[in-house]
């Protein structure tokens, strides 16, 4: 039996319109849901936090088995659910594939945290018992994007949940299926008391509403800088807590001693994967000059390999853009750069969503594909001469999400690694990595930090109270 009918999305009686769910590979229909209207969002947080209470209470082994099981049904519906994730967002099976794997570590994870230590036992100076306990915030607020919408959805999701919140999830509607609705019907059927969790598809009302609704204390976003900039400000009037990973435009360094027959598959697999469309991606190419021309050359021809097209009916290592518009953005991008100089050394067409693998030679600091966050299959490569020069051109912009450092010298790249300010560090690998044991974030316009995975759960999605007990009633002069 299917997790997912199309004819039930339209019967939670929202008030914001209908939206079509579409293929970008095709353009072709995949149904339609209902987007929340600002007044749904705060119907929604009303009856997540009066179902909280109770939750909170249930034993830790109860929050932990819904986790377990939630986790398990990622695994036993993965046919399904990865075509959704193909067609609706444009991904390769594989990559749908590493989404599933993910989604069910982030509940298997999270179940963990429901049976963790929960506070410490304090000295005191006066005749008492002195702890600190760690209690949910009450609702948790999750406003998550298109690129990888299962992944971005389940982080917050599951911990929030095991910790004994209530969760509102707002999923781009561009991916509302896979990054909502599939999550709604996973915990349903995995035993999630009702009222818990609230999938609400919508727009930036929505959006809007659930960072200013007061039944929510805890805002986890996930997305652009610009956006990620607005939620932080609009929260902070409201003095709410907010977790912000958004943009990057991540540098992969290249030292003259690497292995140039291994590394071109790690770069290209770092600014092509899901045609760039992902946080981490490699956006800035930094090679020793020794390398440059050779390395140049290389990239571009096995970005020329790769086939692009529907990942739902063809074998092809890229698929669709989401949408017009961010391809309008991606191509401008690329045009403009070459308008300022850079060589086109690959790609820079594309046949309707579909846009080539491209990489740009020559660029410079004004290079608007190597200054700016393309979110596209572009790899813009720069050379440079010393470690020093590498640190510095590596640091330089906005942004500090991930790193990669490809040398054979491990020690070398360690300590290069920390004349760099950013949120993640691999050493001879490219930029776009996960797992669900491990703290993710970035720092600057990348984000406020590793809010999410592993132990930095415990301090997103749970408040630390401190409490003291005495025998007697305290005396005091007066």
């Amino acid at each position: 039996m299917p997790l997912l009918d199309p004819e039930n999305w339209q019967s939670h009686n929202l008030a914001g319109g209908e939206y079509a769910v579409t293929e970008p590979a095709t353009g072709d229909p995949l149904g339609t849901v209902t987007l929340a209207s600002a007044e749904d969002v705060t119907a929604a947080a009303g009856a997540a936090r009066a179902a909280q209470a109770e939750w909170a209470r249930a034993p830790h082994f109860v929050r932990a088995a819904v986790l377990r099981k939630a986790g398990d049904l990622f695994t036993a519906h993965a046919d399904e659910l990865r075509d959704w994730i193909v067609r609706e967002s444009g991904s390769i099976p594989g990559k749908a594939d590493f989404e599933l794997h993910v989604a069910a570590q982030e509940c298997y994870e999270a179940a963990a945290l429901a049976s963790r230590p929960a506070g410490q036992v304090l000295p005191s100076e006066a005749a008492r018992l002195s702890y600190t306990r760690r209690v949910p915030v009450g609702v948790v607020g999750v406003i998550s994007p298109f690129n990888a919408p299962l992944i971005l959805s389940i982080r917050s999701v599951a911990p929030a949940l095991a910790l004994g919140n209530g969760v509102v999830l707002k999923p781009d509607p561009r991916t509302a299926v896979c990054g909502g609705l599939a999550l709604a019907a996973v915990f349903a059927e995995a035993g999630l008391p009702e009222g818990l969790l609230h999938v609400l598809p919508g727009g930036p009302e929505a959006g809007q509403a659930l960072v200013a609704d007061p039944q929510v204390p805890v805002i986890s976003f996930t997305g652009s800088t610009a956006a990620g900039r607005a939620v932080g400000e609009a929260a902070g009037r409201h003095l709410k807590r907010v977790h912000l990973e958004l943009g990057g435009n991540s540098a992969l360094i290249v030292l003259e001693d690497a292995d140039i027959d291994a590394v071109i598959s790690t770069a290209a697999w770092g600014s092509f994967f899901h045609q760039g469309q992902i946080c981490m991606t490699t956006g800035r190419h930094l090679v020793h000059a020794s390398l440059y021309e050779e390395y140049i050359e290389r990239l571009a021809a096995k970005a020329d390999s790769l086939a692009v097209g529907d990942p739902h009916r063809e074998h092809v290592h890229l698929g669709p853009i989401i949408d017009d518009a961010q391809l309008a953005k991606i191509h401008g991008l690329v045009e403009s750069s070459t308008a300022r100089g850079a060589k086109l050394a690959a790609g820079g067409t594309h046949d309707r969503l579909f846009y080539r693998p491209t990489v740009l030679a020559g660029v410079d600091d004004s290079t608007p594909a190597y200054a700016e966050e393309v979110f596209g299959p572009v790899a813009p490569v720069r050379s440079f001469s010393t470690v020093d020069e590498a640190a510095a051109l590596a640091s330089d912009g906005p942004y500090g999400l991930s790193l990669g450092i490809v040398t054979r010298d491990t020690a070398r790249g360690l300590d290069l690694a920390e004349r760099v300010p950013t949120g993640i560090v691999h050493i001879n690998d490219q930029t776009v990595n996960d797992e669900a044991v491990a703290p993710f974030g970035g720092i600057a316009a990348s984000g406020t930090g590793a809010r999410f995975g592993g132990e930095a759960n415990l301090d997103a999605f749970t408040d630390l109270r401190w409490t003291t007990v005495r025998g007697d009633v305290a005396g005091y002069p007066f």
